[in-house]
């Protein structure tokens, strides 16, 4: 991190004063639960901890660090807080279906500040792997499939937590994770084997971590999986040539908890000295495990493993985060003003955040169901249940209420009757058969379905893509009784919904929210508020269609859909409903082409139209484009509805003809426009060098001349975008 003068000063006299063991021990931080534990490490000069739960804990682990240490240096103190530390924010995938990014600055920020309070000052987010297999537990804690989502998203939450200067009192470190590929773990499995070649990696994977390091983040924390063979914690081309030297990355490298420990397991140890010998050397800065230094003090690394011009650039980056966060000046923090419950403020950012994340994905005239009387029936495993805040929440978390007590608060005119129907993994037939008998008496049924916290995070992935246990018979059997009806999905990841999405008139998928995640959903059914997000994920047909994204590489022979861009052509016929007759293509024989709802759809209760696009100019020259002209992009959208509404408007590029395969179109801009009824309103977009090149299989970013396609609307749906022919 960048350091003045003074502080440099600081860090030197520090660095000409440290043993060979002492400076070895700042680079980990280990796994103690017990204060007792914590306070031996702090004493033995150990750089880094775990928050140990309280800020007077934490307090007496500085004093520690501070007084009974020969040095005084304070500690690193790191907890995973990835969506919120008391206040629950929606889950980043979640987030990430807003298409707004202040709603993740604002999360960061608020989280940040509640963590702070009580001694934090280093999270382990923002997750800015691309994930494009929705079997991955982990795609609820990232920003879905595209690039520049995530590379946005994981800027403004790297801006959020770190505020406008580290030294700020309610600012903490971001760490931007998992570097690098992890989101292309084979089969879904987390922790498994990544092979992927050198223009994916930069053009994919990478990108994000460039927009991250441009927005300063402090640390970057090293992924589980290998890449070509070479696990990440000891990939010195990943950590020390690309990240560090090419990127110009300036904080600290972080290795993921046991990290360094599995390159056994991976094969290319032989015992635990030589794995973080190759860690350190390949450029880990800090080891997450505490096996750096014994419990006896001993360093487990002597002066032949690894360069002293080594060590001390990893110091030299520990300490220099210290220095950052104004740690050396006072690392204590007042008891008094730890936040230990949400506020007002921040429960009011919440609910703007979960209400922006909410994806209308269907809708044949039954939402909303309005303010006024009304007799509804709410069943399904998530009518009363509270598991609404997601993956990776802390159990000091304010707990969420139920989507019945939410409608009852929000809909008070409502006479709302609540019945069990089904568990999220089982249920007797005769309890479904019961729930929905008198169904058809109803004003409307409300059916809350959806896959627990529990099956979604790190370690959770799944096979079956489906709601789990019964759930899916309950939608049948409510469809059966021919009510007016409207599905609601509580999910941590793109579900399958083939076998009842026909049958379901109106289907809002919801997330998991967070603390205000009920409430958000009672003002949607109500029609208080008006869903305008999109999916950040494709939504796939089948389990076995995935991985399933929209901007794949087109192949030899595509698979044609009329009407829309799959496959990159548009209007021509599709051969039959199981495409079995379009013989040589790139399909299943047994699977419609396509996916059940694409990246970047979304309906709302009021309708948009899109003027003719417009460009600043036709063509333009590489070298101008190479100097910094860019081209402009202006479009008019119209809320031609009766209802308020956000748009969600996108703009892809495709390039027509290139050295290397390209994918049938890039999302390049993106913006969430609000409209009043009749209201039109014109967007402009910049694009530039960097929006319209690639990255070579000679790791060179080259922009070449030829035909460009500029696509702009609400989506990868053909009749809500319009398209513009650029050249260069």
């Amino acid at each position: 991190m960048p350091v003045t003068p003074v502080q440099e000063d600081v860090i030197n006299r520090l660095m000409a004063s440290m043993t060979w063991e002492q400076k070895l021990a700042q680079l980990q931080i280990a796994f103690r639960p017990r204060l007792e534990d914590a306070a031996e490490l702090v004493r033995s000069g150990i750089g880094a901890v775990f928050w140990p739960r309280s800020v007077e804990a934490t307090n007496e682990l500085q004093r520690i660090a501070r007084e009974e240490t020969q040095h005084g240096i304070p500690l690193l103190v790191g907890l995973d807080v990835i969506h919120g530390q008391r206040t629950t924010f929606p889950v980043p995938l979640a987030q990430a279906a807003s298409f707004d990014p202040s709603t993740a600055e604002t999360d960061a920020r608020v989280t940040a500040q509640e963590a702070a309070s009580g001694g934090v000052n280093w999270t382990f987010s923002p997750m800015i792997d691309v994930s494009r297999d929705p079997r991955w537990g982990r795609v609820v804690e990232g920003f879905g499939e595209d690039t520049y989502v995530n590379g946005v998203f994981g800027a403004a939450k790297v801006r959020g937590y770190q505020g406008s200067s580290l030294r700020d009192r309610d600012s903490i470190l971001a760490c931007a994770k998992h570097f690098v590929a992890y989101g292309q773990a084979e089969g879904g499995r987390d922790y498994n084997t990544v092979d992927v070649s050198t223009q994916r990696l930069r053009n994919i994977y990478l990108e994000p971590f460039r927009s991250a390091v441009d927005a300063g983040v402090a640390t970057v924390m090293a992924a589980f999986n290998t890449v070509s063979g070479r696990p990440a914690h000891a990939n010195q081309q990943l950590l020390t040539e690309i990240l560090k030297n090419e990127l110009g990355f300036a904080g600290a490298v972080v290795g993921d908890a046991d990290g360094v420990v599995n390159l056994l397991d991976h094969g290319i140890a032989g015992d635990l000295q030589d794995a973080l010998r190759q860690s350190f050397a390949a450029g880990l800065d800090i080891e997450m495990g505490g096996n750096v230094v014994a419990d006896h003090g001993d360093a487990r690394l002597g002066h032949d493993d690894l360069p002293l011009e080594r060590v001390n650039d990893a110091v030299r980056r520990v300490l220099g985060l210290k220095v950052a966060l104004g740690l050396f000046d006072d690392p204590f923090r007042e008891p008094e003003y730890e936040v230990k419950s949400p506020t007002d403020t921040s429960r009011r950012a919440a609910l703007k955040a979960a209400e922006k994340a909410l994806v209308l994905l269907k809708n044949e005239s039954v939402l909303p169901f309005g303010l006024g009387p009304k007799r509804i029936l709410l069943l399904g495993p998530y009518a009363n249940s509270t598991d609404h805040l997601g993956a990776w929440v802390q159990s000091f978390a304010e707990p969420a209420g139920s989507l019945a007590d939410a409608i009852r608060r929000e809909c008070p005119e409502w006479v709302l009757t609540v019945r069990e129907a089904t568990g999220f993994f089982g249920g007797e037939p005769d309890l479904i058969a019961q729930a929905v008998g008198d169904a058809h008496d109803y004003d409307a049924v409300v059916v809350a379905v959806g896959e627990p916290s529990a099956l979604t995070g790190e370690a959770s992935s799944r096979s079956d893509l489906r709601l789990p246990g019964v759930q899916e018979e309950l939608i049948q059997a409510v469809a059966a009784t021919g009510s007016t009806f409207a599905v609601v999905m509580f999910n941590g990841r793109p579900l399958v919904t083939s076998a009842w999405i026909d049958g379901a008139p109106s289907v809002l998928e919801a997330w998991h929210l967070g603390l205000e995640g009920p409430q958000a959903v009672a003002r949607a059914l109500s029609g208080v508020v008006n869903p305008g997000g999109k999916l950040p994920m494709t939504f796939p047909r089948s389990s076995s269609q995935v991985p399933i994204y929209y901007d794949h590489e087109n192949t030899g022979r595509p698979a044609r859909v009329s009407g829309t861009l799959d496959g990159g052509a548009v209007d021509v016929a599709l051969m039959g409903p199981g495409n079995t007759d379009d013989h040589y293509t790139s399909k299943y024989k047994d699977l419609d082409l396509g996916p059940q709802f694409p990246f970047g759809h979304g309906l709302s209760y009021t309708s948009f139209e899109y003027g003719e696009p417009r460009l600043s100019a036709p063509e333009v020259l590489l070298s101008d484009l190479e100097g910094g002209q860019t081209v402009g992009v202006e479009i008019d959208v119209s809320n031609t509805g009766s209802r308020s509404g956000d748009e969600v408007t996108m703009v892809f590029i495709r390039d027509l003809v290139a050295s290397l395969a390209q994918p049938v179109r890039r999302l390049r801009r993106f913006t969430r426009t609000s409209l009043k009824p009749g209201e039109t309103r014109t967007l402009s977009f910049e694009l530039g060098w960097n929006d319209f090149g690639f990255w070579d299989n000679d790791a060179r970013y080259v922009v070449e001349e030829g035909a460009f396609e500029i696509h702009v609307g609400g989506g990868l749906d053909a009749a809500a975008v319009r398209s513009l022919h650029l050249r260069l």
